[in-house]
């Protein structure tokens, strides 16, 4: 083992070797290293640093690293508890980590101002949105691989929501923000899909946009002309958000398009009769379009057909909840089934599907789809928000 100094001029010699290589020759080596190397080669000339931070140096290394079909998995935890049940400021298991051939999943560290804030469930470009009901100072826009994160001002029904918070006027339904890009543009947007119902409105649903260049929220005309499931997150995919509606005899998956700005129902979902809207849930796997329903003692999961015009579902697997009911309880809950359905989380290694307890500290396991085994990973301390994503060096 050499010594330190001796390490360090090694080091040296090596990155002023690289700066001898035609530039078109340091790019292709530099888009193929990982997000942690090109931040330390940005801090070494101002070449490296100026081709590093070029957009479409920045893109071809996402398509590159994206490509390889190894996405990673953030464990981010915004709301954490002591053992008596108090919210605390702290980062909790900060050293997990789990790898699954060339994917890893890992505890990402959210500054404790953004304690309490929500996480949208869809990651894109390697940028995550997090956003706050009941706290103003909190829409947040980050990159979690390079620290980068940017503020936006709360949208007009966070402001509602905020003003209703402040008079006590509780009951008021509590919408989830989507996030995702317009692909024609590159633009990023946010945006909250409300049902205006509880706001004692007489449109269907209220839909806000927030646009980055301006800086400003605007209203959607028209809006979605059916209500969504207030339970699930939306999901971004492919130049598009989706939800769920809740339509309780027939539900639809409802896109809309961020270029367009329109809403488009683009299927029935496989199941029929939501009784309990808490039962569902709409996620994205292997860049599929998935729904899944729990009715215990098993919950179904989807993936959505799409080519030539023909679309169907196919059923990827049944979860038998009996198997792993232990992992699953509820401990403010006395009864012994769990309350809220899996959430599925990312294919790691080809055939692991990740998933995670829908209730307080869910579980984190996998289900192995060819053998059809569990292998529990870890029982959290907190309640973490599991997001599948892929490090990029965006930010906007």
């Amino acid at each position: 083992m050499f010594p330190l100094k001796t390490r360090r001029t090694l080091k040296r010699h090596r990155e002023d070797q690289l700066l001898l290589l035609p530039d078109d020759v340091v790019e292709r080596i530099l888009e193929r290293l990982p997000i942690k190397s090109l931040l330390r080669f940005r801090t070494v000339s101002k070449k490296l640093k100026s081709a590093i931070d070029s957009r479409r140096f920045q893109e071809r290394q996402q398509l590159i690293h994206m490509s390889r079909g190894c996405p990673d998995v953030l464990f981010v935890a915004t709301n954490v508890y002591d053992d008596d049940g108090r919210l605390v400021k702290r980062d909790v298991d900060a050293r997990r980590r789990f790898v699954f051939g060339s994917s890893s999943a890992y505890t990402v560290h959210v500054p404790t101002n953004w304690v309490g804030s929500s996480v949208c469930h869809s990651s894109c470009d390697g940028l995550l949105c997090l956003y706050s009901i009941y706290k103003s100072s909190v829409c947040v826009l980050m990159n979690p691989a390079t620290r980068w994160h940017r503020t936006f001002p709360p949208s007009n029904i966070q402001n509602l929501l905020l003003h209703r918070s402040k008079k006590r006027m509780f009951g008021s339904p509590t919408p989830k923000l989507g996030f995702g890009k317009d692909k024609l543009t590159g633009t990023y947007k946010p945006v909250f899909l409300t049902n205006s119902s509880g706001f004692g409105l007489d449109n269907v649903t209220t839909c806000e946009v927030f646009d980055f260049t301006t800086q400003l929220w605007r209203y959607v005309h028209p809006a979605s002309p059916f209500t969504t499931n207030p339970h699930t997150d939306p999901v971004y995919l492919d130049g598009s958000l989706y939800w769920l509606t809740d339509c309780k005899e027939e539900p639809k998956v409802l896109s809309f398009d961020l270029h367009t700005e329109t809403f488009h129902v683009i299927c029935n979902a496989p199941f029929t009769h939501v009784l309990d809207p808490f039962s569902v849930t709409i996620c994205v796997l292997d860049n599929r379009l998935c729904v899944s329903k729990k009715d215990w003692p098993t919950q179904d999961l989807w993936s959505f057909q799409y080519s030539n015009n023909y679309k169907t579902w196919k059923k990827m697997c049944s979860i038998h909840l009996t198997q792993i009911s232990s992992w699953l309880g509820d401990p403010f809950s006395l009864l012994d089934e769990p309350q809220f359905p899996l959430s599925p989380i990312a294919i790691l290694d080809k055939h692991k599907l990740l998933l995670q307890g829908g209730d307080y500290g869910g579980a984190i396991f996998t289900l192995d789809l060819l053998t059809n085994s569990y292998h529990l990973l870890f029982k959290p301390t907190y309640s973490p928000i599991s997001v599948c994503y892929s490090q990029s060096l965006f930010s906007v």
